[in-house]
């Protein structure tokens, strides 16, 4: 069996994950220098390379995302017949919450008001700020990434609503638990909305002009999981207008956002560009690798591998309490 690594492992990933195939060859090798020889050799990959470049290797029987999100792996044609995808949900909760967490408290603390002021060597107060305590939290997608935010923000006193895919028992990390359905009646509920969504046909747009104004008057909206959830030069209305007390996103429609778009200007906006994942934190890297070896363990075994990618939909399928939206 020979295995293609696009990670940028060092020394000690390559041990872990050749002792979890001690039967196997292995390729080490960055993604803009995979060949067509490797690719038609393998049996898996570990790591993303671009989709395009799977197409027409039928050999090719499982691919390891080191992604959460799957764009691209799973439309038609781009994996052989049967080939199983998996993606490195789990790796990523931690960073990016703790991002959406930097970022939430950056803006109902007016920090950035006050960095601007310090830079100017201003002594100014600018009133009153927000809490997150005894306010409502709406996560819309309660993956790994969502859950993880959720937890925070209900340690920090907050009511926390979840919205999923499927009902089931509630986690204790929720006061709340709904389906997509309910969305716009739990909307004007709801003092910060957090959005961790997969980018598919079902999400797209999902808040647009209207739904941003059926949301909270002075409510912030959170975006991590793709820009696509969100029409941008809908949030830049809601922004002007005043509806919306504020944003803070890390994915934009378009990226990388061209100089001219009119949310560059918009008030009480906190943009960042697309960096509250990929391995800013080590311990993220970590984590995908982890994920990496026990599903190379169980291939290698014929065991079912973790996080399956259901590939009609675009993301993991449920596993356990942890369903992704």
């Amino acid at each position: 069996m020979k295995i293609l690594v696009t990670l940028p492992v060092h020394d000690r990933h390559k041990t872990a994950l050749k002792a979890a195939a001690p039967q196997a060859e292995f390729f080490f090798t960055p993604p803009g220098e995979v060949t067509d020889e490797q690719l038609g050799e393998v049996a898996a990959v570990i790591g993303n390379i671009s989709p395009s470049r799977l197409r027409g290797f039928e050999n090719i029987r499982w691919v390891q995302l080191n992604s959460a999100g799957t764009d691209g792996y799973t439309d038609a044609g781009v994996l052989a017949s049967g080939a199983v995808l998996t993606n490195s949900t789990g790796a990523y909760g931690l960073a990016i919450s703790e991002h959406m967490i930097g970022q939430l408290l950056m803006q109902i603390k007016r920090l950035g008001q006050y960095y601007d002021a310090q830079k100017k060597k201003a002594w100014s107060d600018f009133g009153t700020v927000g809490s997150i305590w005894n306010s409502t939290t709406l996560v819309v997608g309660l993956g790994d990434i969502g859950g993880e935010f959720a937890r925070k923000m209900k340690a920090l006193g907050s009511h926390v609503i979840g919205i999923r895919r499927h009902m089931g028992e509630r986690p204790d990390y929720l006061d709340e638990a709904a389906t997509l359905d309910e969305l716009d009646e739990l909307l004007p509920r709801a003092d910060f909305v957090a959005l961790c969504l997969p980018g598919t046909g079902a999400t797209w747009h999902l808040f647009d002009e209207s739904r941003l104004r059926q949301m909270k008057k002075g409510a912030i909206l959170l975006n991590v999981g793709r820009g696509t959830a969100v029409d941008s030069y809908a949030l830049c209305e809601a922004l002007h207008s005043g509806h919306l007390g504020g944003a803070c996103i890390d994915v934009v429609e378009p990226e990388p956002l061209p100089k001219e778009h009119p949310l560059w200007e918009a008030p009480n906006l906190l943009l960042t560009p697309h960096v509250s994942g990929f391995y800013h934190l080590p311990e993220t890297f970590e984590r995908v690798v982890r994920i990496a070896v026990a599903n190379l363990e169980a291939f290698g075994a014929g065991r079912p591998l973790k996080n399956q990618v259901d590939l009609a939909v675009g993301y993991r399928r449920n596993e356990d309490d942890n369903k992704a939206l």
